[in-house]
């Protein structure tokens, strides 16, 4: 998603609003190799839990493609729920929606991206067909 996210920047487009925004709060102002470093493990971290429920479903679908159309359906909700509603909400700020088609598209595009990657890459936790059932002592 990096590379996306680099050009999407390039462009002068509007990406990573809120990882700068969380980062922030965590860290306050870092010099910019730190921040670099920060962002890219903030991302990886938050990259993997939120894969975890999206690998657990994967794990309950057979056909290759249909797990890539989840994945995509996946990367586009996380994008609607978190990204567009309940950041900018928990911020202060209004949503992608009532900025514009050019504040929506780069993350949108970048939550499809890894959602399709997820997909295309996941293996299951589980068998296929069997839901994921935690054994207890």
């Amino acid at each position: 998603m990096i590379p996306f996210a680099a050009v999407f920047q390039r462009l002068g487009l509007r990406v990573n609003e809120y990882g700068r925004k969380t980062l922030e709060l965590f860290v306050g102002s870092v010099s910019p190799p730190v921040h670099y470093l920060l962002t890219f493990i903030q991302h990886l971290a938050i990259s993997w839990i939120v894969a975890v429920p999206l690998v657990l479903l994967l794990g309950q679908i057979s056909r290759k493609r249909n797990k890539l159309l989840v994945g995509l359906a996946y990367g586009a909700a996380f994008y609607v729920a978190v990204n567009s509603l309940a950041l900018p909400v928990a911020f202060g700020d209004p949503t992608p929606w009532r900025l514009g088609f050019t504040v929506v598209y780069p993350s949108l595009f970048i939550h499809l991206v890894y959602g399709f990657t997820v997909a295309l890459l996941a293996r299951p936790l589980v068998a296929p067909g069997t839901f994921y059932k935690p054994k207890l002592q």
